[in-house]
């Protein structure tokens, strides 16, 4: 069984720090801690990371024991560190006194490569190191779907971890993004790290378009675990709950891509069985009531 924490909030900050307590675990104690946001873009949440949810994380990452915290992003399809700029992280990190790694400005020395099983890339893709030799990953992601008919959550997070162009100088995205299995590819940019905490900010979310606008909705929730796959199941449960695309809604939830082929490369549970819902109130446990229906739904 894995945990999944679940907090009913329109507070970022509240519901960070009470989501990661109703969870409690701690797997970042004595551990340099490398955290991974979603700037895809500079727009409001859930087009990215809300600011006040960082705010919360990071001094509760410190409070946990955390040695250090390091936040590392790459944006796109705009400049990382103008979107950095936007978002007022250069700004949050003097005042919370964290470094920040533009992954964009990095040397490709400070890049691994990555070959899965039987990938679905043309050759593998090239992975920053930073991520690849962490002591502790924790990621914080937004709840919303894709123009391209799948779903950002903590599995489409990765593709942060990875540069824009290959060695030959060749678009990653635009080889995933050209790609009919790149649902696939998606979960496969998993296989190169394993993240210790996930913290998915759903106070706002995009049942359609994405991932920097689209359909707003107040989902109202904050959700926490350690498993990636258990993550991104129940925020497609919630994103169907609030209606959403044809190509998110439909089949089982471990039937969708993204998922099936996370299960098969062994990155987290297989089936809804293996999820604990934990709620602290009658609104959290009422939804979560609809989240398992939706879990176990054909």
């Amino acid at each position: 069984m894995t945990k999944i924490a679940l907090v009913s909030t329109n507070n970022h900050e509240e519901g960070t720090i009470k989501v990661i307590d109703l969870l409690g675990e701690n797997p970042v104690k004595g551990k340099n801690v490398i955290l991974k946001p979603n700037f895809n873009t500079a727009d409001t949440p859930p087009g990215s990371t809300a600011t006040e949810t960082l705010r919360a994380l990071i001094p509760k990452l410190r409070e946990m024991g955390a040695t250090s915290i390091t936040l590392a992003e790459i944006s796109g399809p705009i400049n990382t560190h103008e979107c950095m700029e936007e978002k007022g992280i250069f700004e949050l990190a003097e005042e919370l006194n964290f470094p920040v790694v533009n992954l964009a400005e990095i040397p490709v020395e400070e890049f691994v490569h990555i070959l899965p099983k039987d990938s679905h890339w043309k050759n593998g893709f090239l992975f920053a190191k930073i991520y690849a030799e962490a002591e502790s990953i924790v990621e914080t992601c937004c709840l919303k779907t894709h123009h391209s008919g799948h779903f950002t959550l903590s599995l489409k997070n990765a593709t942060g971890m990875v540069p824009r162009r290959n060695l030959d100088g060749n678009s990653y995205m635009r080889e995933m993004h050209g790609s009919s299995n790149i649902r696939k590819m998606l979960a496969e940019i998993n296989t190169a790290f394993s993240p210790d905490l996930i913290v998915l900010d759903g106070v706002t979310a995009f049942v359609d378009g994405g991932p920097a606008r689209g359909t707003r909705v107040e989902a109202n929730i904050m959700l926490a675990g350690t498993d990636r796959i258990a993550i991104d199941a129940v925020g497609v449960a919630i994103l169907r709950i609030y209606g959403t695309t044809p190509e998110v809604s439909k089949g089982s939830i471990f039937q969708q891509e993204q998922i099936a082929r996370a299960v098969e490369l062994g990155l987290g549970i297989s089936t809804p069985d293996e999820i604990d819902i934990l709620t602290d109130s009658e609104e959290s446990e009422n939804l979560a009531e609809k989240i398992i229906e939706q879990l176990y739904a054909s």
